[in-house]
Protein backbone atom coordinates (compact mmCIF):
# COMPACT_ATOMS: atom_id res chain seq x y z
CA UNK A 1 0.00 0.00 0.00
CA UNK A 2 1.34 3.46 -1.14
CA UNK A 3 2.84 5.32 2.52
CA UNK A 4 1.93 8.90 2.94
CA UNK A 5 4.41 11.17 5.07
CA UNK A 6 2.66 14.27 6.11
CA UNK A 7 2.50 16.84 8.96
CA UNK A 8 -0.78 18.33 9.58
CA UNK A 9 0.78 21.76 9.24
CA UNK A 10 2.34 21.57 5.93
CA UNK A 11 0.43 23.11 3.29
CA UNK A 12 2.53 21.42 0.54
CA UNK A 13 1.66 18.41 2.26
CA UNK A 14 -2.22 18.73 2.68
CA UNK A 15 -2.23 19.05 -0.96
CA UNK A 16 -1.62 15.81 -1.60
CA UNK A 17 -3.41 14.44 1.14
CA UNK A 18 -6.70 16.20 -0.72
CA UNK A 19 -5.56 14.30 -4.08
CA UNK A 20 -5.38 11.08 -2.43
CA UNK A 21 -8.62 11.41 -0.82
CA UNK A 22 -10.10 12.47 -4.09
CA UNK A 23 -8.74 9.93 -6.37
CA UNK A 24 -10.41 7.40 -3.31
CA UNK A 25 -6.33 5.84 -3.30
CA UNK A 26 -5.64 3.93 -0.60
CA UNK A 27 -2.97 5.01 1.68
CA UNK A 28 -0.92 4.32 4.70
CA UNK A 29 -0.84 7.74 6.57
CA UNK A 30 2.53 8.05 8.54
CA UNK A 31 2.65 11.79 10.65
CA UNK A 32 5.47 13.41 11.07
CA UNK A 33 5.04 16.21 13.96
CA UNK A 34 8.03 18.45 12.40
CA UNK A 35 9.15 19.08 15.96
CA UNK A 36 12.56 17.67 14.71
CA UNK A 37 11.59 14.12 13.91
CA UNK A 38 12.33 14.68 10.20
CA UNK A 39 16.04 15.44 11.20
CA UNK A 40 16.03 12.02 12.06
CA UNK A 41 18.40 9.70 10.19
CA UNK A 42 15.39 7.31 9.17
CA UNK A 43 13.28 9.70 7.11
CA UNK A 44 16.72 11.43 6.41
CA UNK A 45 17.39 8.11 4.61
CA UNK A 46 13.80 8.21 2.70
CA UNK A 47 14.11 11.96 2.15
CA UNK A 48 17.28 13.86 2.18
CA UNK A 49 16.00 16.92 1.87
CA UNK A 50 14.26 16.35 5.52
CA UNK A 51 10.48 17.72 4.42
CA UNK A 52 7.28 16.84 4.01
CA UNK A 53 5.42 15.53 1.67
CA UNK A 54 6.48 12.17 0.67
CA UNK A 55 5.16 9.24 -1.13
CA UNK A 56 6.40 5.91 -1.52
CA UNK A 57 4.83 3.60 -3.55
CA UNK A 58 5.41 0.10 -4.92
CA UNK A 59 9.20 0.94 -3.52
CA UNK A 60 9.06 4.09 -5.45
CA UNK A 61 9.87 7.48 -3.56
CA UNK A 62 8.15 10.67 -4.72
CA UNK A 63 9.07 13.79 -2.94
CA UNK A 64 7.47 17.40 -3.64
CA UNK A 65 4.15 18.25 -3.77
CA UNK A 66 4.05 19.24 -7.14
CA UNK A 67 5.56 15.96 -8.57
CA UNK A 68 3.73 13.74 -6.27
CA UNK A 69 0.39 14.93 -7.80
CA UNK A 70 1.64 14.54 -11.32
CA UNK A 71 2.87 10.93 -10.24
CA UNK A 72 -0.72 10.40 -8.90
CA UNK A 73 -2.35 12.22 -11.71
CA UNK A 74 -0.26 9.63 -14.31
CA UNK A 75 -0.24 6.14 -11.81
CA UNK A 76 -3.66 6.74 -11.19
CA UNK A 77 -5.82 8.34 -13.90
CA UNK A 78 -9.10 7.40 -12.76
CA UNK A 79 -10.93 9.83 -11.48
CA UNK A 80 -8.53 12.50 -13.40
CA UNK A 81 -7.54 15.86 -11.82
CA UNK A 82 -6.30 17.11 -14.97
CA UNK A 83 -7.99 18.23 -18.07
CA UNK A 84 -6.78 17.51 -21.77
CA UNK A 85 -8.26 20.70 -23.15
CA UNK A 86 -5.39 22.94 -24.28
CA UNK A 87 -7.19 26.07 -22.63
CA UNK A 88 -7.95 24.18 -19.55
CA UNK A 89 -4.89 22.51 -18.86
CA UNK A 90 -3.25 25.82 -19.28
CA UNK A 91 -5.33 27.71 -16.71
CA UNK A 92 -4.58 24.93 -14.43
CA UNK A 93 -1.19 24.79 -15.05
CA UNK A 94 -0.54 28.54 -14.21
CA UNK A 95 -2.61 28.39 -11.07
CA UNK A 96 -0.61 25.74 -9.66
CA UNK A 97 2.69 27.62 -10.80
CA UNK A 98 2.02 30.93 -9.79
CA UNK A 99 0.46 29.41 -6.26
CA UNK A 100 3.59 27.89 -5.08
CA UNK A 101 5.83 30.41 -6.89
CA UNK A 102 3.64 33.63 -5.91
CA UNK A 103 1.71 32.98 -2.96
CA UNK A 104 3.40 30.29 -1.24
CA UNK A 105 6.49 32.73 -0.75
CA UNK A 106 4.57 35.98 0.50
CA UNK A 107 2.53 33.85 2.59
CA UNK A 108 5.52 32.77 4.62
CA UNK A 109 7.31 36.05 4.96
CA UNK A 110 3.35 37.42 6.58
CA UNK A 111 3.49 34.24 8.49
CA UNK A 112 7.22 35.06 9.97
CA UNK A 113 6.19 38.52 10.92
CA UNK A 114 3.02 37.27 12.92
CA UNK A 115 4.84 34.44 14.65
CA UNK A 116 7.35 37.12 16.20
CA UNK A 117 10.56 37.11 13.41
CA UNK A 118 11.80 40.32 11.94
CA UNK A 119 10.93 40.57 8.49
CA UNK A 120 11.58 43.87 6.29
CA UNK A 121 8.70 46.26 5.74
CA UNK A 122 9.04 46.85 2.29
CA UNK A 123 9.34 42.77 1.47
CA UNK A 124 6.43 42.61 3.66
CA UNK A 125 4.45 45.34 2.05
CA UNK A 126 5.48 43.91 -1.50
CA UNK A 127 4.72 40.04 -0.01
CA UNK A 128 0.73 41.35 0.71
CA UNK A 129 0.91 43.36 -2.51
CA UNK A 130 1.71 40.37 -4.49
CA UNK A 131 -1.08 38.58 -2.84
CA UNK A 132 -3.82 40.96 -3.82
CA UNK A 133 -2.38 40.91 -7.50
CA UNK A 134 -2.17 37.26 -7.74
CA UNK A 135 -5.99 37.35 -6.15
CA UNK A 136 -8.00 39.16 -8.60
CA UNK A 137 -5.88 37.92 -10.80
CA UNK A 138 -7.59 34.72 -9.73
CA UNK A 139 -10.58 36.15 -10.00
CA UNK A 140 -11.05 37.11 -13.61
CA UNK A 141 -9.76 33.83 -14.27
CA UNK A 142 -12.26 31.91 -12.85
CA UNK A 143 -14.99 34.44 -14.37
CA UNK A 144 -18.40 32.73 -14.10
CA UNK A 145 -17.07 29.00 -13.85
CA UNK A 146 -17.75 26.50 -11.47
CA UNK A 147 -13.57 25.71 -11.12
CA UNK A 148 -10.55 27.06 -12.99
CA UNK A 149 -10.77 24.26 -15.51
CA UNK A 150 -14.79 24.66 -16.25
CA UNK A 151 -17.27 22.21 -14.66
CA UNK A 152 -13.95 19.69 -13.73
CA UNK A 153 -12.60 19.76 -10.27
CA UNK A 154 -8.69 19.90 -10.86
CA UNK A 155 -5.02 20.52 -9.70
CA UNK A 156 -5.64 24.07 -9.68
CA UNK A 157 -8.30 23.26 -6.43
CA UNK A 158 -6.13 20.94 -5.05
CA UNK A 159 -2.89 23.45 -5.22
CA UNK A 160 -4.40 26.96 -5.02
CA UNK A 161 -7.61 26.25 -2.87
CA UNK A 162 -5.49 24.33 0.14
CA UNK A 163 -3.59 27.48 0.61
CA UNK A 164 -6.13 30.39 0.04
CA UNK A 165 -8.06 28.84 2.63
CA UNK A 166 -5.61 29.81 4.93
CA UNK A 167 -5.28 33.53 4.01
CA UNK A 168 -7.65 35.09 6.29
CA UNK A 169 -5.95 33.65 9.52
CA UNK A 170 -2.86 36.25 8.00
CA UNK A 171 -5.22 38.90 7.38
CA UNK A 172 -6.88 38.49 3.78
CA UNK A 173 -10.66 38.78 3.22
CA UNK A 174 -11.17 36.69 0.19
CA UNK A 175 -14.79 37.96 0.35
CA UNK A 176 -13.86 40.91 -1.13
CA UNK A 177 -13.79 38.53 -4.29
CA UNK A 178 -17.11 37.77 -4.48
CA UNK A 179 -16.35 34.83 -7.26
CA UNK A 180 -13.23 33.39 -5.87
CA UNK A 181 -14.88 33.40 -2.73
CA UNK A 182 -18.16 31.47 -3.44
CA UNK A 183 -15.39 29.02 -5.54
CA UNK A 184 -13.54 28.22 -1.70
CA UNK A 185 -16.86 27.88 -0.03
CA UNK A 186 -17.74 24.70 -2.78
CA UNK A 187 -13.96 23.95 -2.26
CA UNK A 188 -15.02 24.01 1.83
CA UNK A 189 -18.08 21.39 1.32
CA UNK A 190 -16.37 18.72 -0.21
CA UNK A 191 -15.02 16.08 1.91
CA UNK A 192 -11.48 15.87 0.81
CA UNK A 193 -11.27 19.60 2.05
CA UNK A 194 -13.25 19.31 5.40
CA UNK A 195 -11.39 15.75 6.30
CA UNK A 196 -7.74 17.65 6.04
CA UNK A 197 -8.60 20.95 7.85
CA UNK A 198 -6.61 21.45 10.58
CA UNK A 199 -8.34 22.99 13.97
CA UNK A 200 -7.88 25.99 15.29
CA UNK A 201 -6.90 24.49 18.20
CA UNK A 202 -4.54 22.67 16.07
CA UNK A 203 -1.95 25.24 14.15
CA UNK A 204 -2.40 27.12 17.77
CA UNK A 205 -0.48 24.16 19.20
CA UNK A 206 1.54 24.05 16.54
CA UNK A 207 2.51 27.81 16.51
CA UNK A 208 6.25 27.15 17.96
CA UNK A 209 7.08 24.35 15.67
CA UNK A 210 5.90 26.83 12.57
CA UNK A 211 7.89 29.42 14.23
CA UNK A 212 11.41 27.55 14.31
CA UNK A 213 10.58 25.67 10.79
CA UNK A 214 10.20 29.63 9.45
CA UNK A 215 13.37 30.88 11.07
CA UNK A 216 15.53 28.81 8.87
CA UNK A 217 14.18 29.79 5.83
Amino acid sequence: MLQFYFGEISINARRVWVALLEKEIAFEPVEMKLDGDQFQAEFTAINPLQRVPVIIDDGFTVVESLAILDYLEANYPTPSLMPQEAQALAKVRMVEMITVNEIQPATVLITKQMVGLEVESAKLEAAKERINTVLQFYENLLGDNTYFAGEMFSLAEVVAGTLLQSLPMIGFAIDIYPKLNNWLERLQQRESFQKTTASPEKIQAALPRIKKILATR
